[in-house]
């Protein structure tokens, strides 16, 4: 975990190098105005003052950079007078669709095949802003999909092209449904409503509060979702308050029309099945960001009882800031200690790396490095990224029996908590117990394998 302290000094070596002309000015000017007389400082006075402001500003820019972008969490962050919401609460803010198709029809669109065409070729600096606009096309992804479309009252058609996908609607494609917008007297001609996919595909929560109070989550339920969103579009803006729509606040007539998925959604309908061939849509190997791991470990943040901890994201909205390894979001996550005490909610700008939010549908959950002093914390993205599913999770048994984890979050963040406390880092996605260094935490490792329902791995 980086201190501030090393963080400013490396960014303040940064804006010195880019503000040389500064010093420089500085130094021409204070030479010039000791060498002439007092009726000529004119220009040197002018090169002095020019170059006073500009070296002052380096430390003070150096300083709001690193503040405005320092990763580590503190109390500064916190969250006190935040309304409480339910641990599996999540909202997500995504721009606005831009689809050309007036008066269009919603529609389902299963992805069949996905292909990264290409990302971040015209990168040119560490962070770029692009003046209030939340959706540029420079950061998205281009993808080549394969799309099965069944528009409402027409035949089935297949359709090829590559399109910009959001940041923040990545998991539509992983997860495999999108929402397509048909032309109502051309079915063939359709646009890709991103916000609505992400809805549909589970990346976003929606859960309904009924006319009676029932509580509902359509999550998760794509023949609910889009029929609400039918409903929706035809009775006019519903607003989604967070991740929740409450009928007792919305037009009556719409409400009534609503209420009707809230008694389907109560009684207990299954899940439906996964659209097939998911490997086929599995573009995350080539995205940016970091490669999962068991992860490694400073001995003097474990010295010092430097600790894991369970977090997950309660808010992410978009900004108009990016980075290469992803978009820079402002967030609300819940931290969860490690000694079981009360959870508490912190607010941070962050950049998420977007090889996490293509399986926003799966997770949002974190694993957060705690300083030794219980006031610091920073998201550990290796091992989050391999807790998450981005890259596999295989344990091998001291008598060599392989345990695919991949995606397993609570054994693998049980394991990884046990690493650290035995001090011993493991930089890839592998844990093979039959070496002598992790061989002291073998036992406990594999105890919790076996407290792991066999459904949830494989060996």
């Amino acid at each position: 975990m980086q201190s501030f302290t090393r963080t400013f000094v490396r960014n303040l070596v940064i804006f010195t190098v880019c503000g040389l002309a500064g010093p420089v000015f500085l130094v021409v000017g204070a030479l010039g105005v000791s060498d002439v007389g007092w009726g000529e400082q004119g220009v040197p006075l002018a090169f002095l003052l020019t170059g006073l402001v500009l070296t002052l500003a380096i430390p003070v820019g150096a300083f709001l950079f690193t503040r405005a972008h320092y990763r580590v969490i503190n109390d500064r962050d916190m969250v006190y007078d935040a309304h409480r919401r339910d641990d599996d609460s999540f909202a997500m803010w995504t721009p606005t669709a831009r689809i050309p198709i007036q008066d269009g029809r919603l529609a389902t669109a299963e992805v069949r095949e996905a292909t990264l065409v290409s990302y971040g070729q015209d990168w040119e600096a560490t962070y770029q802003s692009y003046g209030g606009d939340l959706d540029p096309d420079e950061p998205k992804p281009r993808i080549r999909l394969r799309l099965w479309v069944h528009p409402e009252g027409g035949e089935p058609f297949e359709s090829t092209a590559t399109w910009r996908v959001p940041a923040l609607c990545l998991a539509a494609v992983t997860a495999g449904r999108l929402v397509a917008v048909t032309h109502p007297g051309v079915p063939a001609e359709f646009g890709i409503d991103w916000p609505r996919s992400a809805l549909l595909s589970g990346a976003r929560a929606c859960k309904l509060v009924g006319l009676d109070g029932r509580r509902v989550d359509l999550t998760g339920h794509p023949d609910l979702l889009l029929e609400q969103m039918r409903t929706a579009m035809a009775t006019g803006r519903i607003a989604l308050d967070g991740d929740t729509i409450d009928l007792r606040r919305i037009d009556p007539a719409a409400a009534t029309r609503l209420q009707s998925l809230v008694e389907r959604a109560a009684t207990g309908r299954p899940q439906p099945e996964p659209v097939p061939d998911g490997r086929a849509r599995w573009v995350i190997d080539r995205l940016p960001g970091a490669e999962g791991a068991f992860g490694g470990v400073d001995r003097r943040w474990a010295r010092h009882g430097g600790q894991l901890v369970r977090g997950r994201f309660l808010e992410l909205r978009g900004t108009d800031t990016f980075q290469y390894e992803g978009p820079v979001l402002e967030t609300v996550l819940r931290i969860f200690p490690a000694d079981g005490g009360t959870p508490f909610d912190v607010r941070k700008k962050l950049t998420v790396p977007i090889n996490y939010l293509a399986l926003l549908h799966r997770t949002k959950q974190l694993v957060v490095q705690v300083g030794g002093d219980r006031r610091s914390y920073e998201i550990d993205w290796e091992r989050t990224n391999l807790a998450a599913g981005v890259s596999p999770a295989v344990v091998i048994g001291p008598d060599g029996r392989q345990f695919d984890l991949t995606g397993r979050f609570d054994p693998l963040l049980a394991i990884m908590r046990l690493l650290v406390t035995h001090r011993v880092g493991v930089p890839g996605t592998v844990l093979d117990l039959r070496d002598r260094r992790p061989s002291g935490a073998a036992a406990q490792v594999m105890d919790v394998i076996r407290r792991t329902p066999l459904s949830l791995r494989s060996g």
